[in-house]
């Protein structure tokens, strides 16, 4: 992490993507190669996070 204070154009992204900068764009793919399948999760007894939204 670098101690020099963000702009509000780099805390707040443009589009509203998930990541500002490409720091937190490669944090991210890592975190998302660590995703387990529901067939993994169900291997291990492990149920997966509901759905947020269902569709009427």
């Amino acid at each position: 992490m670098s101690s020099k204070p963000q702009s509000r154009e780099e805390a707040e992204p443009f589009n509203g993507s998930m990541a500002s900068n490409m720091e937190e764009l490669i944090k991210l793919g890592k975190q998302m190669e660590k995703l387990r399948s529901s067939g993994e999760l169900k291997n291990n007894n492990r149920t997966q996070d509901p759905a947020q939204y269902e569709e009427e």
